[in-house]
């Protein structure tokens, strides 16, 4: 049986404005979860583990922040002479030149290049979702399908106006809005999309010769080919979490202290990533720890209650920290308090203050300054 040639592309240009200061100064996919991982590191794992490895990366908004992170590809294998990760930065003095509108304006950018690496099927894939999938099965359920795309599908418990949402049948994708005001099922697109490549290309240049411009996939894209063609379904039954907004952010890490989050470290799918070179967590005398992660390089002589505290960061002693995550390189000083927030690297938090987050997640910038 052929096996199709499968190019992914990592759609990873947005400058993540809904999530906002944590993503002022680095690129959204390179947003710490979990302590020491990065969103970016689940798409590529899931590709390590599904056996993918023509992986390309569409950047726009801090593209060093995401660089620094890739290691040319070394942690998920990715290094490779032929094949492999290739960067797609915003370019100039040829077709497809400038700054893309959209993910799908992002995709149709990068339309020369894919016509010359000629793929049967394209993967395109977002940075900011938890979840396991072996992409084998989406493109099994393409290829028996006959679709000219697969749309990855998951329930979803939260506000689905956020997200695209989907009516299926028997597989097949019946209907489709996005972000709509009133939904009407909480079965939403999981941002995994598998094209026919000569059926995203060609489709992508009508749209922008008969539109104008092109934008989200869910302006113009999906809705088109929900339509006029054959869509299929294919449902993720497991864990999946956006990430895009910060109560969605800290309620992912919070899955994970209750044991019902992404298993991060499953002996058999586990999650890659470049390991912070630093030594264990260290614990002092007196310290109180409650279900919690603690990131390499980490000092707690406070205590630390229901909250994953980053790499090098440090709880003084007499501070307390609960629900909350705490990125790289935070001090909390001694009587101060914070409480379901989300501190982002290098703040300060002096002696005394209290932050509270109980009424709605607070996120706290570089500078110490709060964000309701």
């Amino acid at each position: 049986m052929h096996q199709p040639r499968v190019l992914t592309l990592i759609l990873a240009g947005g400058a993540g404005g809904r999530l906002g200061v944590l993503t002022d100064h680095r690129a959204k996919p390179v947003l710490p979860v979990g302590g020491t991982y990065r969103m970016i590191d689940i798409p590529l794992s899931n590709l390590y583990h599904s056996g993918y490895a023509d992986v390309w990366i569409v950047e726009q908004y801090q593209p060093k922040s995401i660089n620094d992170h890739l290691a040319s590809g070394r942690p998920w294998d990715l290094d490779r002479t032929n094949g492999g990760l290739r960067v797609l930065p915003p370019f100039q003095g040829n077709d497809g030149e400038g700054f893309a509108e959209g993910n799908a304006d992002g995709i149709y950018r990068q339309a020369d290049f894919i016509r010359e690496y000629d793929p049967d099927l394209v993967l395109v894939l977002s940075a900011d979702h938890l979840y396991q999938l072996d992409y084998r099965e989406v493109v099994q359920t393409h290829l028996d399908s006959g679709a000219v795309l697969t749309m990855v599908t998951t329930r979803f418990d939260g506000d689905a106006s956020q997200h695209g949402v989907v009516e299926a049948e028997n597989g097949l994708v019946t209907g489709f809005q996005y972000k709509p005001d009133e939904p009407a099922t909480d079965l939403v697109a999981a941002e995994i999309f598998l094209y026919d490549a000569s059926t995203l290309l060609d489709t992508l240049a009508m749209l922008q010769e008969t539109e104008g411009e092109l934008k989200d996939y869910g302006h113009q894209l999906v809705p088109h080919l929900v339509k006029n063609a054959k869509v299929a379904e294919h449902r993720l039954e497991g864990y999946w979490r956006d990430l895009g907004r910060p109560e969605n952010y800290h309620r992912a890490h919070m899955d994970l202290l209750d044991g019902n989050g992404l298993d991060f470290d499953d002996p058999k799918w586990p999650m890659l990533t470049g390991a912070p070179r630093r030594m264990p967590a260290f614990v002092a005398a007196g310290a109180r720890i409650e279900n919690s992660l603690l990131s390499p390089g980490s000092t707690v002589h406070g205590h630390v209650a229901g909250s994953v505290i980053g790499p090098d960061t440090v709880v003084e002693s007499g501070a307390v920290v609960r629900n909350s995550v705490l990125l790289e390189g935070v001090t909390v000083a001694a009587g101060a308090e914070v409480t379901m927030a989300i501190v982002d690297a290098g703040a300060s938090i002096e002696a005394g203050r209290r932050i509270d987050g109980t009424e709605g997640v607070i996120t706290v910038d570089g500078a110490g300054q709060e964000h309701p």
